[in-house]
């Protein structure tokens, strides 16, 4: 009998986060305050984040202990399935075994609560009475919601204004939590209000939103923003996926010879391939690693590798990564959760030591291989992970041709129960491959520090 899911316990479950970052040939450069661009300490961090999560952004601890109110947060949904694709395996007639680690078994549908719940954790240690946020898709925000709520928090998030449009019940679902919810640029702040009285039609971007989330938290000793994504702790979190795909591999009896992984900001990315890095690092696999974005925000393969600030605003601290600009807007596609102008620091950085490939695809292409994944395996992706599915299917028709039997995982980070709308627009024909600027990131890049 054939085998299609593979399960761990919930005693097999880890009890640690993975920092790659000791394990590196070197180290990543560090952020810059915005103001003296000399490098940033804790106490520039400290009108964001509690100092439990600022330690752990700088920690050169290979693994950190996961708290035991977490890991008995984490048991809800926790440990995630892994999955062979037999059924999309046999429909592209290929030799390829392909794999892919379910994260939608999770409350909010996504990976993201996996640093949620932590965040929320040390926020309330720490006496933090609210969260703010931004998010795109919404799959982020409903996550904080979901943790703010098992903490008592309150939590206030600001939408991308395009996908607040497009995906209604995203905003109902972070309502239900208890969240209070904005279109970003919204007329809460003041630099919503400077966007809004430019453009009235705004579509929003993720650097936007955190520059709203950030101008909210950082005034108020009892308030903190909660990022979802590029940061060195949030990577941390997420590493339990790839944790746990490493024992579930192993229960599979085979070793993968490609991993990808939708990539925006970095979390879902990271979480799954960076302890398969390590054991690369260490001579135990020989993997190839590749970062999979949206050809309409491609700041991996088209962006600059320079500081930039996190935000549109210039708020935040300078981080090293590739970027297309801070002022750059994507396109509103669909992969709401990809439209960031930046690349998470970390990654970058193992990018540029040659540790990583990336390549971008077109959403078209994505939507296809979606729905040649949803009719044989059953579940119906959240348009972020169609990216890694799209580069899966050329995997996989790759080994077609050369008649090799190719190992493939990847990560489904999410279902798309509430992007039905996306789904609608390709299944009508309206959906278009929309092409990246080079006059935008020009415009964009031009207000970028130069400081190498």
């Amino acid at each position: 009998m054939s085998q299609h899911k593979y399960l761990l316990s919930e005693d097999e479950m880890p009890t640690q986060w993975y920092n790659i970052v000791p394990d590196l040939p070197e180290p990543p450069p560090p952020a810059l305050h915005p103001g003296t661009h000399e490098p940033a300490g804790p106490d520039d961090f400290a009108p964001l984040f509690p100092m439990d999560l600022i330690l752990q952004e700088v920690s050169q601890d290979s693994y950190v202990d996961i708290p035991g109110e977490v890991l008995d947060i984490y048991r809800i949904w926790r440990p995630t399935p892994l999955f062979r694709a037999r059924r999309l395996e046999k429909l592209l007639d290929t030799p390829a075994k392909i794999f892919y680690k379910y994260e939608g078994v999770s409350p909010a549908g996504s990976h993201k609560p996996n640093t949620s719940v932590p965040q929320a954790y040390y926020n309330a240690k720490a006496g933090v009475r609210k969260l703010t946020t931004e998010t795109g898709a919404g799959q982020w925000g409903s996550s904080l919601a979901f943790a703010c709520a098992q903490f008592g928090l309150e939590c206030e998030v600001w939408q991308v204004a395009a996908s607040y449009k497009l995906k209604p019940y995203r905003k109902t679902m972070m309502e239900i939590w208890g969240a209070t919810v904005h279109p970003s640029p919204s007329e809460v702040t003041d630099y919503g209000r400077q966007l809004l009285a430019e453009n009235p039609d705004h579509t929003g971007s993720l650097g936007i939103a955190i520059s709203e989330a950030v101008a909210e938290a950082a005034p108020h000793e009892d308030v903190r923003y909660a990022l979802g994504s590029v940061l060195n702790h949030v990577l941390m979190h997420q590493t339990i996926i790839g944790e746990e795909a490493l024992l579930q591999m192993q229960m599979a009896g085979e070793t993968p010879d490609v991993l990808v992984g939708c990539t925006g900001g970095g979390s879902n990315f990271g979480g799954l391939s960076f302890p398969f890095l390590r054991e690369k690092l260490k001579g135990n696999l020989d993997v190839a690693i590749r970062c999979v974005e949206p050809a309409a925000c491609p700041s991996l393969t088209q962006g600059e590798y320079r500081y930039d600030f996190g935000d549109s605003a210039g708020m935040t601290p300078l981080m090293k990564m590739h970027t297309l600009g801070h002022s750059f807007v994507p396109d509103p596609i669909h992969a709401g959760g990809l439209r960031y102008h930046g690349m998470s620091p970390l990654v970058s950085h193992i990018y540029e030591l040659g540790l990583l490939e990336a390549e971008s695809i077109p959403q078209v292409e994505c939507f296809t291989g979606a729905l040649q994944f949803a009719r044989t395996e059953g579940i119906v992706p959240a348009p972020e992970p169609t990216h890694a599915i799209a580069a899966a299917i050329r995997e996989a028709m790759k080994a077609k041709e050369s008649g090799e039997e190719t190992v493939i995982l990847t990560a489904l980070c999410g279902h798309g129960h509430l992007d039905l709308a996306s789904y609608e627009a390709f299944l009508a024909g309206s959906m278009e491959d929309l092409d990246l600027s080079e006059d935008a990131i020009a415009e964009a890049m031009a207000g970028v520090p130069v400081l190498g």
